[in-house]
């Protein structure tokens, strides 16, 4: 067969309008015939080489999936399942993309080629239901640790790339809106819980009074603290959560610990009425093995048990400045100067606060002579007590608490606590914002913590990703 040239050249000069731009002659629509057009094509041709699945899928192994699963299929009964291995990377798509719901990332992936050719789908397979997976969570996943250890899989990849560097961490916590309706709820009277350092405090109690020449406390006979609390119908498992101006919802917190160049290493779930000092211990005992130089965390860690604790372990706590919480017009707490040698305080009036015991919740306990504040010119500032009395407390591990100021003034540690807003709080920021997780359409912790664990192996997944494509 002959092929014939023709080759055309215009004369006509380029038309210029006012603005020196060339005018472009209207295209004509191409036959919509194309639509019904036969053709053959690679499915790998047609994911661009800068897509981000094809950057994951040159670094990341996933076979290790297949060996995490292996425990939770028969050998060789029942009929055959669906790749496993494929199975699990659908919600992996849907926390990497931010998608609202397995329903639509299964509609997604219908006409998106680049997913496609991550799940290993070719362009007339079908794809799975959008209950597949909740169905497999349910009779096979529920109740295992998989999802923990799909994120510590991912996280061992990137330190065995040399990209992480546990030796200044980061603690902090977010709240993720629980799928619950806020007027749906029952108030329930529960017993306050103890802390998790009540035995070690019981002990430095005990200590303290014998120094100071006190009898032992007897265990106490009273009944134990309760508070109420609202539990939601829709999930349980969530807290009602409020703080300052914050709209008051149901929610989860999630403890996250990073590290300075922002790589996630571990999570806790929580419910989101617990405090950030509470839920510290489950995120600390998962992060203290990194045997880490210091922690910087914000100030609703700044506690007396926590400084004491990270202080014993041999790691520096950096906590910001905490501004005293006293009425105004009376002196602050720093006016009364510690007298270390004699163990007492001195007031502004240069009058002496005299130690009177140790109580069961930790804190030493101060006394002024009521004679002497009865005409004192400054008691106005000082107290309104009826027997004119000036009561301070100092906790037993107060000088832990010091030691934190230190290190606080200290301007390499302090230049570790900025780079918070540069690591942790933007992790959180990230997976609020592109990642899904600023609300949940998940009921029940172990759910929740499917989810976050999930995002979070996500995120370093795709860090990675982009680093080693550089």
């Amino acid at each position: 067969m002959d092929f014939v040239f023709f080759f055309v050249f215009s004369t006509m000069k380029p038309l210029y309008n006012s603005g020196s731009e060339v005018i472009i002659m209207m295209g004509k629509p191409k036959n919509e015939d194309v639509r019904n057009q036969v053709q053959f094509v690679c499915l790998d041709e047609l994911v661009p080489q800068d897509h981000l699945l094809r950057k994951i899928d040159a670094v990341i192994d996933f076979n290790f999936l297949r060996q995490l699963v292996r425990p939770l299929y028969a050998d060789d009964t029942g009929r055959p399942s669906l790749d496993p291995v494929m199975l699990l990377k659908l919600p992996m798509i849907q926390y990497l993309y931010g998608k609202r719901s397995m329903r639509q990332t299964i509609k997604e992936i219908q006409v998106n080629v680049a997913y496609r050719w991550f799940l290993g789908l070719d362009l007339t397979d079908n794809v799975p239901h959008f209950t597949t997976f909740g169905k497999n969570f349910e009779r096979r996943f529920k109740g295992t640790d998989l999802f923990q250890q799909i994120f510590e899989q991912i996280l061992n990849q990137c330190f065995e790339a040399g990209l992480v560097d546990p030796s200044v961490l980061f603690i902090d916590g977010t709240h993720i809106k629980a799928a619950a309706n806020n007027k749906k709820y029952r108030k329930q009277t529960i017993n306050k819980v103890a802390t998790y350092y009540h035995d070690d405090l019981e002990k430095e109690i005990t200590t303290d009074r014998l120094h100071h020449g006190k009898k032992e406390l007897t265990p106490g006979k009273e009944a134990p603290k309760q508070v109420e609390q609202k539990i939601s119908q829709n999930d349980p498992d969530s807290g009602w959560f409020h703080k300052g101006e914050h709209k008051q919802v149901f929610a989860y917190s999630v403890q996250t610990a990073c590290e300075k160049h922002g790589w996630i290493l571990d999570y806790t779930i929580n419910a989101g009425n617990q405090h950030d000092s509470q839920a510290f211990e489950a995120i600390y005992r998962k992060v203290k093995h990194y045997d880490p130089l210091a922690i910087a965390m914000d100030s609703g860690y700044k506690t007396p048990a926590i400084a004491h604790e990270v202080l014993q372990d041999g790691t520096k706590p950096i906590f910001p400045y905490k501004r005293p919480m006293t009425k105004p017009g009376f002196f602050k707490k720093h006016a009364y100067v510690y007298d270390e040698h004699y163990d007492c305080y001195i007031c502004p009036n240069d009058q002496i606060l005299s130690y009177s015991t140790t109580n069961r919740e930790g804190y030493r306990e101060y006394k002024s002579s009521p004679k002497v504040c009865r005409t004192c010119a400054m008691i106005q500032q000082c107290t309104l007590s009826k027997n004119h009395q000036k009561v301070i407390t100092r906790h037993i591990w107060q000088d832990a608490l010091d030691e934190c100021e230190d290190i606080r003034h200290t301007l390499k540690w302090r230049a570790w606590y900025d780079l918070r807003k540069e690591t942790i709080e933007r992790i959180f920021g990230t997976a609020k914002e592109d990642h899904g997780l600023r609300y949940t359409n998940m009921r029940g912790r172990e759910k929740m913590a499917m989810k976050v664990g999930l995002t979070f192996a996500c995120m370093n997944m795709k860090k990675l990703a982009k680093l080693r494509a550089k």
